[in-house]
């Protein structure tokens, strides 16, 4: 990467930000840098079509990465060493004075993000842009910055590598059950199971994939006075007089990284962000609302992403272990077979919703992380022509975000109510184990 020794543009006009307004402020307009990359590697990750749960990957390391650079700056707060599962320690460098972690971090975060993603070459090129926002830079400092970086970003890769990642790709292609009630592809496309083995991937602050295991889901039966049926009822009764208000809200939610559609015999994609996609911007936009400091960003967007990867593990196992049947399958077979819900069924078991396990975990973090009474616009959809959203909190916006699969007609109430006390479990416990303020006890 080669050194840039010249503002340009907005960059110039950051430059002069900084000498009128002092450090303070300079600081905190260079942190637009670090939201700019977390944008970027959305961008890529959506190109990519990557699952939900691969996706929480992605952000997991490449955020780690970025504040485990930073915090060797910063005695105010701690690493994830000692604190998240097997997490390793990363030492000092030798010349701490001759850094600029900014900068350091940046490039870990690229660095790492670029190595787990398909399209490396796209986020390279706008790499050298967000860095460039960085200004001009001592040739020794850069180059030491740009060392450190990857230092921390080889540390961060190789703690990936033992997650059991690589493992699950080798496993045998998923069998479904003949069993009555258990998951069978759907449509337009029936899709393969996506991620059967994803509770067998290291979680980062839980115990194992079944700590917050959730109560079993009513046990399938067609009989109409069946706990199950009148669940499958409510689905049936409240996607056919939908409000435009409830179609919004579950078009918003929907968050689906891979919506097929079909026109005679032509398929076709429409790539969209993921659940944890979606969070992650929600992230970033209430941190820039908030004025956060380059290690409080990155410290919030960490957390973000540790919620988003165990509940993901968690719910998953969930998944796999019931195989429940979707909404769409049982609808079609006993009460109308012209039924299509509002949204595209995704491609893996109905209990829980992932949804409505990693909004709840996520907004338990970001609440403790800067206010239960949060007020916040997310603009996350309008690149994909919804209108912005105005939330009183992060947990207002969890709950939208989970009863929107219930208008979308592909979960039942049960995996809902029961995926948010999943996802409660797997805030609380991201928020109890991982402490990154110095001096916080456990």
């Amino acid at each position: 990467m080669e050194k840039v020794v010249r503002h340009r543009g907005w960059q110039w006009l950051v430059g002069v930000w900084c000498m009128l307004a002092g450090h303070m402020a300079c600081a905190q307009a260079r942190t637009e840098l670090l939201h700019r990359a977390q944008e970027n590697l959305t961008r890529v990750i959506v190109h990519d079509i990557f699952s939900p749960p691969v996706a929480s990957r992605i952000y997991l390391y490449a955020n780690a990465a970025a504040y485990e650079t930073l915090v060797l700056g910063d005695s105010r707060y701690v690493s994830l060493h000692n604190q998240a599962n097997m997490f390793p320690k990363i030492d000092q460098p030798a010349a701490a004075s001759h850094i600029n972690y900014e900068l350091a971090a940046l490039y870990a975060f690229l660095r790492t993000g670029g190595k787990l993603v398909f399209s490396e070459p796209m986020l390279k090129d706008s790499s050298e842009h967000i860095l460039a926002g960085v200004g001009e830079v001592d040739e020794v400092i850069y180059q030491n910055s740009l060392r450190l970086g990857e230092m921390v970003s080889d540390s961060i890769l190789a703690w990936s590598s033992r997650d059991n990642y690589a493992a699950t790709r080798k496993k045998r292609r998923y069998a479904y059950s003949k069993e009555k009630g258990k998951w069978t592809p759907t449509p337009p496309g029936y899709i393969d199971a996506v991620e059967p083995y994803w509770s067998q991937i290291r979680p980062v602050a839980l115990d194992s994939a079944a700590q917050f295991k959730p109560v079993p889901p009513p046990a399938f039966n067609t009989d109409a006075a069946s706990d199950f049926m009148k669940e499958v009822k409510e689905v049936y009764d409240v996607t056919r007089k939908l409000s435009k208000e409830e179609i919004l809200i579950a078009s918003f939610w929907d968050c689906n990284p891979f919506y097929l559609n079909t026109q005679g015999h032509l398929n076709f994609a429409t790539k969209k962000l993921s659940p944890g996609g979606h969070w992650m911007s929600i992230a970033g936009q209430a941190t820039q609302r908030a004025g956060k400091s380059w290690i409080e960003t990155s410290k919030v967007y960490l957390l973000t992403s540790i919620a988003l990867f165990d509940g993901f593990i968690s719910c998953w196992d969930e998944k796999y272990r019931s195989q429940m049947i979707r909404p769409e399958t049982v609808i079609n077979a006993y009460m109308d077979e012209k039924w299509r819900p509002l949204l595209q069924t995704p491609p893996f078991p109905e209990y829980t919703s992932g949804h409505s396990v990693i909004s709840t975990a996520a907004a338990l973090v970001l609440e403790r992380e800067l206010g239960e009474g949060f007020v916040f616009d997310d603009r996350t959809e309008m690149p994909y022509g919804l209108p912005m959203r105005r939330f009183a909190s992060f947990t207002a916006a969890a709950e939208e975000a989970a009863i929107s699969r219930l208008y979308g007609g592909i979960h039942y109430r049960s995996a809902i109510v029961n995926g948010q006390k999943q996802g409660r479990g797997i805030g609380n416990q991201v928020i109890q184990k991982i402490r990154l303020n110095a001096g916080i006890g456990k």
